[in-house]
């Protein structure tokens, strides 16, 4: 397989994951939140722009599951 078929395969299993944790987020026991989110932050982290990034995901995620208000 080509590099750009594995970096497709990789976006494409990335979007997947993500979109399952979110899904779920909000019956994920809170320690498991926490290290997620974390690992996310640094993740997403590439220049400055990225400095509210914490925020946004915290604000997104509090939208979409109560539990985590």
């Amino acid at each position: 397989m080509s590099t750009d078929g594995r970096r497709f395969d990789e976006n494409r299993f990335a979007l997947a994951l993500g979109q399952a944790v979110i899904g779920a987020w909000g019956s994920l026991p809170r320690q498991v939140q926490q290290t997620i989110f974390e690992q996310a932050v640094v993740a997403g982290h590439h220049d400055e722009r990225d400095e509210s990034l914490r925020e946004q995901l915290a604000a997104f995620l509090h939208g979409r599951h109560p539990r985590t208000a």
